[in-house]
C-alpha cells in the first residue's frame, strides 16, 4: 500500500503532459503537410474539427482484411479538399 502511495505522486504528474499531447487537426496544417503525415507514419488519426476525428492510412496494408480503401480527402488550412490518402471501409458495407 505505501509504494502505490509513494507512486500516486508520480503519475498525477505525468497525467497533464499525457492529456497535452493533442491529435493533428487538418484545418491548422497544410494540404502537404497532412498528405505527409499519412505517408510517413502510414497510418494516424486526424483531427477535422471539435471532437471530430477519423483513421487515414497511406495505403491498403494499413487496413485489415475485411476492409477495403477508400480516398480521403480533408479541409486543410490552405485546401478545402485536400487528397490526404486513404480510410479503411469495411469490404462488405460499402459492396465491394
Amino acid at each position: 500500500m505505501r509504494v502505490l502511495l509513494l507512486c500516486l505522486p508520480l503519475v498525477m504528474a505525468a497525467a497533464p503532459a499525457a492529456l497535452a499531447q493533442a491529435m493533428p487537426n487538418s484545418l491548422q496544417m497544410t494540404c502537404t503537410q497532412v498528405a505527409d503525415l499519412v505517408k510517413r507514419q502510414g497510418a494516424v488519426v486526424i483531427g477535422t474539427g471539435p471532437n471530430l476525428f477519423d483513421r487515414y492510412v497511406a495505403n491498403q496494408g494499413y487496413c485489415d482484411n475485411q476492409s477495403v480503401t477508400t480516398p480521403a480527402w480533408l479541409a486543410t488550412s490552405d485546401n478545402p479538399q485536400c487528397f490526404i490518402g486513404y480510410r479503411c471501409r469495411n469490404r462488405y458495407l460499402h459492396g465491394r
